[in-house]
């Protein structure tokens, strides 16, 4: 059995958003422009996932994941392109943020309801640990704040998609 790269990259993308996310916020090294580079990237890798992986992703788990990648693509793009035109502030940036954390996690909930222990915890956990990521986030008080609720986003969506990764047998392709 043989897993593509549509099978795997995820594991690797998911942490890799979440770390440049939690440089943004924290060190001078992901700059404004890095920061517009990585959203433009994921805008290209989304689009193309969605398009290359559409006839697989079938099923009441997969077509909420395939909900996820579009909607993904579509915040992905308003960041990018809030980043690009307002260079001096960014009043569209808070829905890409925000949006990767929640919705991602409301489909990590759908997706436990779906699955037999142990995953069924596994993706539960992962759901509730970035909602409450997501929430320290909102209610920071300070910079610190801010880095622990993208950790906990970052941790509980990586512990998501290591599960999906390990679950998806591949596609032999």
């Amino acid at each position: 059995m043989s897993r593509s790269l549509t099978d795997v990259a995820p594991a690797v993308l998911v942490p890799a958003a979440w770390t440049l996310t939690l440089g943004a916020h924290v060190s001078p090294l992901v700059s404004r422009h890095v920061l517009l580079v990585g959203l433009s990237v994921m805008t290209v890798l989304l689009g193309a996932f969605a398009v290359v992986a559409r006839d697989q992703m079938t099923g009441p788990v997969l077509a909420v994941w395939q909900g996820v990648i579009v909607v993904g693509f579509l915040i992905t793009l308003v960041g990018a392109v809030d980043l690009a035109i307002t260079p001096d502030a960014d009043p569209a940036l808070p829905v890409t943020l925000y949006g990767w954390m929640a919705i991602p996690a409301l489909a990590y909930v759908a997706t436990a309801a779906e699955m037999e222990p142990p995953f069924n915890r596994i993706y539960l956990a992962g759901a509730i640990l970035a909602l409450a990521g997501a929430a320290t986030y909102g209610l920071a008080g300070s910079d610190v704040d801010a880095a622990v609720g993208i950790a906990a986003v970052g941790l509980g969506q990586t512990a998501g998609i290591v599960t999906a990764v390990y679950q998806n047998p591949g596609t032999g392709g």
